[in-house]
This record gives structure tokens, C-alpha cells and sequence, in this order.
């Protein structure tokens, strides 16, 4: 860049990367106005100094901060002045990168139930299998059952507290019962509604630890009026295997109404909590 008393707006589009459609809009709401203007022919001549804000608005942009707040920043301010404004929208960055990380997460494990589905289904698995349930926190609501499982798995009650808990979930809809001899049984009246909590709070009332057992599990592939196999399965398996099996039971919805309408690529994990023989 030579030096030279003044650059035409078209010289300082070229030097700083910028177009002079952004150079006139700059203008129109004052945060880079040229130092002269021709009465001839309306031709905008910008100095050397003026030109150097354009690297400043570029860096202010890439901060998050709106055209209409550089308008004060640039005016050379007090150093109060710019720590109060930086402040500002640190607090609001973070907001953000916490929406957006929420966000992030939910997209991620959806994408993570397509896959697990896509394999059981593949690979026809349906053996039961022992495995460590890692321990979560999961926001929780306690509710009616009525093997309705479109409204117990897109479900409005549940949507409608999770808003007003101000709480965001990720993951699959897994349904609690109290009694899986009752669940097999068609006379099931209650069940827990849990998922996985994005910001987990020990200290939050409305969130649950969830799993730190061993458990036995099976897929269960289709509508759930044959999802009493699968607990046969498990049941067998125990008896086998010298396990007890806790009272309750879990239905982990891996591929569910959330995804697809067809019931034949429903995806579902039944959990049991199970004990080892003694000795």
C-alpha cells in the first residue's frame, strides 16, 4: 500500500478486502465515513487513517458485536467505556455458545439413536446382553400409563415442563415402570418419563440420577405390541444365568415417533436391572 493523501472507495475495497457496497453502507449509519467527498462528480476519497478502521469494524465482527454497537466503540472511548461494553458482550457470548452447545449435543446424540438403530437392524441383534448402566442425570416426570406410546413418548405434558423448568434434554425418551410383571401384563398404570439432562445440576429437583447398575438388556425391534418378547427373553436369560431381576423395568425408545411413522423400524432397548447369583 503506497502512502498517498487519499484512496478512492474503490482503492480501499481492493487494499482491504471489503466491497463498496459494505463501504457506503459503513457511511449511511457512521461508523466509516470518507474525509472528502468531490462536489463535481459525488466521488468518496477515504486518508490512510480512515482507511485502518476497516481492519478494526473486521475484528469487532468477528467478536460478535452488531454495526449499530461499533458506532460508539470506534469514537476512541475511556477505558471504562470499553471494559463495560466488553463485559456486556462476553455475558452475551456465553448465552449463546451455551444455546448453541445445547443444540449441538441434541443434533449429536439424535445422529448417534439413527446409527444404534441402523445396526440392531442390520445385524438382527437381539441376544440379551449384561452391561454397565453409566450413570446420568436425567430430568424427570412422574405420570399416568395407559400403553398409549405415541403420547407417552412425544409427549405434550412432558414438553410443556421441560419449557417451564427452563430445562433443555438430549437423547432417547426412556420410560420407568414400577412393576415389570404389571408392564408385561397390560395393567401398568404409572411410569417415570426420563431423559438426559444437557446441563446436569445435582442440585436441580427436577433432575434424577439414572442407571450405575448392572442391568440386563435386549433390543426389540417393531411395534410395541410384541414388546413382551423381549422381556421373555430377559426373564429366560436370568433364569439361565442365576440373575435376579429387580422389581421395575426401563424402555429405552432408541428409534421411536420422534423419527419415523413406520412402526416396523421402531428401535427399542428394555432394561432390568439385575443382581448376580450369590458366591
Amino acid at each position: 500500500m503506497k502512502d498517498k493523501e487519499l484512496y478512492t472507495i474503490g482503492e480501499v475495497g481492493r487494499i482491504c478486502g471489503i466491497s463498496t457496497k459494505a463501504l457506503r453502507y459503513y457511511d449511511k449509519i457512521g461508523i466509516i465515513s470518507p474525509d472528502h467527498i468531490s462536489e463535481e462528480n459525488g466521488y468518496r476519497y477515504y486518508s490512510k487513517k480512515t482507511l485502518l478502521l476497516v481492519p478494526v469494524v473486521k475484528y469487532y465482527k468477528q467478536m460478535g458485536f452488531k454495526l449499530e454497537e461499533m458506532q460508539e466503540l470506534l469514537g476512541g472511548n475511556t477505558y471504562q467505556f470499553l471494559q463495560q461494553n466488553f463485559h456486556s458482550k462476553i455475558s452475551e457470548l456465553k448465552d449463546m455458545e451455551r444455546e448453541i452447545q445445547g443444540s449441538y449435543v441434541a443434533v449429536r446424540d439424535w445422529y448417534e439413536l439413527v446409527k444404534e438403530a441402523e445396526l440392531v437392524i442390520r445385524h438382527n441383534i437381539r441376544d440379551v446382553s449384561l452391561r454397565y448402566i453409566t450413570p446420568v442425570s436425567c430430568c424427570y416426570m412422574d405420570q399416568e400409563f395407559d400403553y398409549q406410546y405415541m403420547e407417552s413418548v412425544i409427549n405434550i405434558s412432558w414438553t410443556n415442563y421441560l419449557e417451564q423448568a427452563g430445562q433443555r434434554i438430549t437423547g432417547p425418551v426412556i420410560l420407568q415402570f414400577p412393576s415389570m410383571a404389571d408392564k408385561m401384563a397390560g395393567n401398568c398404570t404409572r411410569a417415570r418419563i426420563m431423559q438426559q439432562a444437557v446441563w446436569p445440576d445435582q442440585e436441580d429437583p427436577s433432575q434424577i440420577l439414572y442407571g450405575g447398575q448392572m442391568a440386563a438388556c435386549t433390543y426389540h425391534v417393531g411395534d410395541y405390541d410384541s414388546i413382551g418378547q423381549a422381556y421373555e427373553r430377559i426373564l429366560g436369560w436370568a433364569g439361565l444365568k442365576g440373575y435376579t431381576c429387580a422389581q421395575g423395568c426401563c424402555e429405552r425408545y432408541v428409534v421411536d415417533y420422534w423419527t419415523t411413522r413406520s412402526p416396523k423400524e421402531f428401535v427399542t432397548e428394555v432394561i432390568v436391572m439385575v443382581t448376580p447369583p450369590p458366591g
